[in-house]
């Protein structure tokens, strides 16, 4: 069933748009702007230039998903294959299925909406001109590494990515910028270097670079010995990515460096590319070195979610004088290792509730990250001992709206039933339960315990954010008589919001939600209740082509 009936061409065609346009309007973003376009303010121009070219994106995106075929969501369709190389069988392979739609749809959402957001927000840094053409070309190599399906166009798309966030971080960032960028780009190119051999070794031992072949054949053309070598090689470098636990420490530097729009990006999309590889590769075409190496993979991410809960709980307490931007960053280390134990039970339940948390992450995560910059910019600071125990009535009562979206979306990536995050990680725990065959019930359950005591971690740390932020702590100046501190309002000369102004220890009222910021943010919110409500939505996309998958191509 296709909701609008469009021809196989205009699918190609939109396809092919929707990856090749952002580069293209990286390109003119860096030129001249013609006379008629200029405007009064240039920097205005090209930042309206990069809504312009985002939204075409998002909407073209919208028409592919509305012309698929929701009836044959394992088929790959809106297909393009033409030879590159031929010497080495590299072949310019696209299209989608219902694994890779929603990642598209996610990834043209979010960069419109920081487009969106940075047009009137523009973070601090050098020419708005080379802001835009990097955020363009970053949304461009995350559209082909869910569109191309031959190995080596993969790696080029899923390296493409890293030079335009590293000069996002490293330029636009805020404090400890530079060690947090190459912190970012040594970590992931030395992952990519290995992933390389391992993308070489299934080509050269294989014949061909074409991932739909591959996954057709499922592991048969190839040796054990040889899946065992490629899923460690290429599993390092997706893990870097992911970010899997111990190889996640790049993440909370980065995050807590990057300016607004590229935490959003990084956590909501770039996280994505990792945790795909796994599915779209590893799974189908090494199908016996995953099994191998899937109760390792299993450990890993359960050590990961509780690791990573800790070190937001650890955060949160009262005196330890830890950032709300990195904590949100920990949280991403825990949310991620439920989707990577997804990916390790190798069953239809698991994998789909890996690729809903997925989805459900980006949302969220992406939501959060939108909301602790405006908090930032707002109190000067994200540090959560000034934003809980200086702030009187907190959020709350300063930001009535502002305090409400961030307890909504705090309950949201707690896994709360009725919103996104409960269903990835409830399939994924169920997939945990009852493991493929071959795997080990009695360890992949033991997972499923530790993962459960994670999602209670979770909660207690999410709630305690909450409480601490939305609604402050008794501190001597929050004790303070109403008829003592409205002198000291008043008096203040700085709004409390103003970049590098002292820490509020009055209870002026903040600007609430703007107009710009709703625009930015309903979207996420207003996704996070429908996947929550109707979860089928996605995993009707999703559950064939995983089937399939898993199947060895046959549907």
């Amino acid at each position: 069933m296709t909701v609008i009936d469009i021809s196989a061409s205009v699918m190609q065609f939109l396809l092919a748009f929707v990856v090749v346009a952002p580069l293209l309007g990286a390109v003119a973003a860096l030129l001249p702007a013609p006379p008629g376009l200029k405007g009064k303010n240039p920097d205005q121009a090209v930042l309206r230039h990069g809504v312009t070219v985002t939204g075409a994106v998002l909407i073209a995106t919208i028409v592919l998903a509305v012309g698929f075929d929701h009836d044959h969501p394992a088929t790959m369709q809106a297909t393009t294959d033409i030879s590159w190389i031929p010497a080495l069988d590299v072949r310019i392979h696209l299209g989608i299925d219902g694994i890779s739609l929603p990642l598209l749809l996610l990834t043209a959402l979010l960069t419109f909406l920081c487009a969106l957001y940075s047009y009137f927000k523009l973070p601090a840094g050098p020419s708005p001109k080379a802001f835009v053409a990097l955020v363009l070309v970053l949304e461009s190599g995350t559209l082909a590494t869910f569109a191309v399906l031959d190995l080596l166009l993969f790696f080029l798309a899923f390296e493409m990515v890293l030079i335009p966030m590293y000069f996002l971080i490293a330029r636009w960032g805020g404090g400890q910028r530079q060690a947090a960028a190459w912190k970012f780009i040594l970590y992931t190119l030395l992952g990519s270097v290995v992933m390389l051999l391992g993308i070489l070794l299934i080509g050269l031992k294989s014949g061909t670079f074409d991932m739909v072949a591959l996954a057709t054949d499922n592991g048969r053309g190839l040796t054990t010995s040889v899946q065992v070598i490629a899923v460690l090689a290429i599993g390092l470098g997706l893990a870097v990515k992911t970010p899997m636990w111990p190889l996640h420490s790049w993440l909370p530097d980065a995050h807590t460096a990057a300016p607004t729009v590229g935490s959003v990006l990084l956590a909501g999309v770039l996280l994505k590319m990792g945790t795909y590889g796994f599915v779209r590769i590893l799974l189908p075409i090494a199908p016996d070195g995953m099994r191998t190496f899937a109760p390792y993979l299993a450990a890993f991410a359960v050590v990961g979610i509780v690791y990573g809960s800790l070190a937001c709980l650890a955060l949160a307490r009262t005196g330890a004088k830890g950032d709300l931007k990195r904590l949100i960053a920990y949280s991403s280390v825990g949310h991620m290792g439920f989707v990577l134990l997804g990916i390790a039970t190798m069953t239809p339940t698991g994998v789909n509730g890996a690729l809903f948390a997925n989805i459900a992450h980006g949302l969220i995560t992406g939501l959060l990250f939108f909301l602790v910059g405006a908090i930032k910019d707002r109190y000067g600071t994200a540090d959560l001992d000034t934003l809980a125990g200086a702030t009187g009535a907190a959020l709350y009562g300063r930001a009535p709206r502002l305090g409400a979206l961030l307890a909504f979306a705090a309950i949201a990536s707690l896994g709360l039933p009725g919103l996104a995050g409960f269903w990835g990680e409830m399939l994924t725990l169920f997939g945990a339960y009852s493991p493929a065959e071959g795997l080990s019930r009695p360890a992949f359950r033991t997972f499923m315990a530790i993962g459960a005591f994670g999602t209670l971690l979770t909660a207690a740390y999410m709630l305690i954010v909450v409480r601490r932020v939305c609604m402050g702590e008794h501190t001597p100046h929050s004790r303070l008589s109403p008829d003592d501190r409205a002198p000291h309002a008043a008096d203040d000369p700085e709004p409390s919001g103003a970049a590098g102004a002292r820490p509020a220890t009055t209870t002026p009222q903040l600007a609430d939600i703007q107009t710009y910021e709703a625009a930015a943010w309903t979207p996420l919110a207003a996704l996070t209740v429908l996947a929550g409500l109707w979860p089928a939505v996605l995993l009707g996309l999703t559950d064939p082509a995983v089937q399939k998958l898993l199947a060895g191509g046959k549907s």
